[in-house]
């Protein structure tokens, strides 16, 4: 844990008891505020060629690792409802002291940042699905989530999922496989086989949802909607249900990118996202400085 806590953390990083959990989260820059939350697998490091982009652009970025994942681990009780994950974001901006910020996320954030924006609806200023993971469909789950499913094989996932089974995994949500290097697939790895994870990563996906999609259309945020159109693990067919369902939208598709377009084409998916933010809050004014190199 100590070798890992080193490597993965940073002058931004920090602490904080949140519920059931010890958060490790960055708050990062100066204006607006956005909120960035990671996908399954995953881990606020997902977002850091954002996090320099959009506050190089003027933007406060704050991210946490979700409970079950990264630095800041299982829970004590083992619980991972989205009513769970919901709570903790509720009380982690009350800690911040954060009123209403945009959200962004993608898969699991995704679906967690439009379960907030239902919710607390008064606490969310824009909101932004890269991906969304929530419209459950059991015909299109991704293969690390079905073995999380099957009898045996999931109470052996942590021995099952070696580093090399784990950067199969990163290479399907690339659209460019190419991109996925040695330092990357050593990051998942490590923070997905962190003691305590794997059987989070179990509890998850073991966890009934609740199918809450009849509610999108009650959303009355301006949304953007971010999508790769070779998303091998949510395909595009659900990018196109989230902007019929949710009412104001803006639907944004990359060609020959996958399922984590802000890893893996930052700077352009970051360039939509000020322009977005810019022209839908009248409070930012950004100057579009997209410069930083991927």
């Amino acid at each position: 844990m100590s070798v890992y806590l080193k490597k993965y953390t940073n002058k931004h990083s920090r602490f904080a008891v949140v519920d059931d959990s010890l958060l490790h989260y960055r708050d990062e820059g100066k204006g607006h505020p956005i909120l960035l939350l990671h996908g399954a697998f995953s881990s606020l490091h997902t977002f850091d060629y954002w996090t320099e982009i959009l506050t190089d652009n003027g933007f406060r970025v704050l991210r946490f690792d979700l409970p079950g994942f990264g630095l800041t681990g299982s829970r004590s009780d083992h619980q991972y409802s989205m009513e769970i994950y919901v709570n903790t974001v509720f009380h982690f901006l009350d800690i911040m002291g954060l009123d209403k910020v945009s959200i962004a996320g993608n898969s699991l954030g995704g679906w967690l940042a439009w379960e907030f924006a239902l919710k607390y609806p008064n606490h969310v200023d824009n909101l932004i699905l890269i991906a969304a993971a929530g419209f459950i469909d059991d015909r299109s789950i991704p293969l690390p989530f079905k073995m999380a499913k099957t009898p045996f094989i999931n109470k052996v996932i942590k021995y099952v999922v070696k580093r090399s089974v784990l950067e199969q995994f990163v290479k399907e949500v690339y659209g460019d496989p190419s991109k996925v290097t040695e330092e990357l697939v050593d990051r998942y790895f490590h923070l997905f086989s962190r003691e305590g994870n794997p059987e989070a990563f179990l509890a998850i996906c073991n966890t009934k949802p609740k199918d809450n999609t009849p509610k999108l259309k009650k959303i009355k945020h301006e949304t953007l909607i971010i999508w790769g159109e070779k998303d091998n693990w949510i395909p595009i067919e659900y990018a196109y249900r989230f902007d019929i369902e949710i009412p104001k939208t803006e639907l944004v598709i990359y060609e020959g990118v996958g399922h984590i377009p802000m890893e893996e084409i930052p700077e352009e998916t970051a360039a939509e996202l000020i322009s977005f933010l810019s022209r839908k809050s009248s409070s930012i004014k950004a100057s579009m400085r997209v410069s930083k190199s991927a």
